[in-house]
């Protein structure tokens, strides 16, 4: 050996990714993700004074309400925003209006404690959309119908001097029937009123609307939306705009609740339908893509290293009936050529025994089974053994 190969060190095999490798990879992520993360500061930064949500009279957007409650300070009508149900039914009395945005948000608790208050408060009451979750709740005796008004702008068609003086409104919606008395029932369509309004024993009334257009900014300039909503909201010095909201704990608990209670409306078919998707995205991925593609290692393994990580596992679990088994197989397959035997029966003692009982002396005949087909060793003095005892039996099969 020469020295120049004494000194040769062979090029190192792994195949880890250097961190070069890793940043020249990844960086393309982590440029876009930085960039994304810049972007929402600032537009955080920038949006961080303003109000925004769906019937918010502090939004400026355009399904908020800043409009009509700017248009209702001007007629001296006090605006003021509460978010809990114990704030509106503090709120409600004779000299307020309140106004619930959004009354299916309510639960049904809820609905009880907010309809005994304003019953006894004789002052206005709005429900901006009630929809069958909540309109009963709320207002005994009415039921919102289960298909939504076809048209947007309604004729009042009605006495109730507020729509008369508005006219036109886009107040289509959700339609209702009452069976309570003393209502005005206005904006027909298809001969259901989407605006309702009832009077209370106590003094007061409650004003049922189909829909919230009327309300919002981009819609307030249209027809008489305006005019109507402005007679309906200022009809008292003060206005109370309640937005129900999920995060309201205020509701008592009463009686024992199941986990499935907790959970939200069809929430069963959600399940049915990620499952189903996980269904199909699962046989999606275990389609055979096409045949398979033999691919070269990264480094070339000895076969003896292969046989003795091997030979390790076995001893480790102790699994000697397997190593036994794997001893005795490869040897019947070296054999059954040897003899003449075909390679699909060199598992057959019926036909492997016979072909080697006629190359071999008599005295080793009769152990031949035991050998080839018997049970596994009992330790690992007895598998070393076994083992050569084939390789014994091999040479003297192969001998001429």
């Amino acid at each position: 050996m020469t020295a120049d190969a004494t000194m040769h060190t062979p090029p190192p095999t792994s195949v880890s990714p250097t961190a070069r490798q890793v940043w020249t990879r990844t960086r393309g992520i982590v440029l876009a993700l930085v960039v994304l993360l810049a972007a929402a500061a600032v537009i955080a930064a920038l949006r961080s004074d303003g109000r925004h949500g769906m019937l918010d009279p502090r939004s400026a957007d355009p399904y908020g309400s800043r409009a009509v409650a700017a248009l209702l300070d001007e007629h001296g009508v006090t605006t003021r925003v509460v978010t809990t149900l114990d704030e509106a039914r503090a709120a409600a009395d004779p000299d307020t209006t309140l106004l619930v945005a959004t009354p299916d948000l309510l639960t049904r608790d809820q609905q009880n404690l907010l309809r005994t208050a304003i019953d006894s408060a004789g002052g206005r009451t709005v429900l901006v959309a009630p929809g069958a979750p909540s309109a009963g709740g709320l207002v005994p005796g009415v039921t919102a119908a289960r298909t939504r008004s076809t048209r947007t702008t309604l004729d009042p068609a009605c006495a109730f001097p507020a729509a008369r003086r508005a006219g036109d409104a886009d107040t289509g919606g959700i339609r209702y029937s009452t069976t309570a008395p003393a209502t005005d029932s206005c904006y027909p369509d298809d001969g259901l009123p989407t605006l309702l309004r009832l009077a209370r024993p106590r003094g007061g009334d409650t004003v049922v609307l189909g829909s919230p257009d009327i309300l919002l900014n981009k819609h307030l300039g249209d027809h008489g939306n305006a005019s109507l909503a402005l007679q309906l909201l200022g009809s008292r010095p003060h206005l109370v705009w309640y937005l129900p909201s999920l995060a309201d704990d205020t509701a008592p608990r009463t009686g024992q609740r199941s986990f499935f209670d907790l959970l939200p409306s069809g929430w069963l078919w959600a399940a049915l339908q990620l499952f189903l998707a996980a269904a199909v995205a699962a046989l999606w991925r275990a389609r055979r893509l096409g045949p398979l593609v033999p691919e070269r290692l990264p480094v070339a393994i000895r076969a003896s290293e292969t046989t003795e990580g091997r030979a390790r596992l076995y001893r480790t679990f102790h699994t000697r009936d397997r190593a036994a088994a794997a001893l005795r197989s490869a040897t019947r397959i070296r054999l059954a050529p040897l003899v003449g035997v075909p390679a699909a029966q060199a598992h057959t003692p019926e036909t492997l025994l016979p072909a080697l009982s006629a190359r071999l002396a008599a005295e080793r005949r009769a152990a031949l089974n035991d050998l080839l087909f018997g049970p596994p060793p009992g330790d690992d003095a007895a598998l070393v053994l076994l083992a050569d005892r084939l390789d014994a039996l091999e040479r003297e099969v192969r001998r001429p």
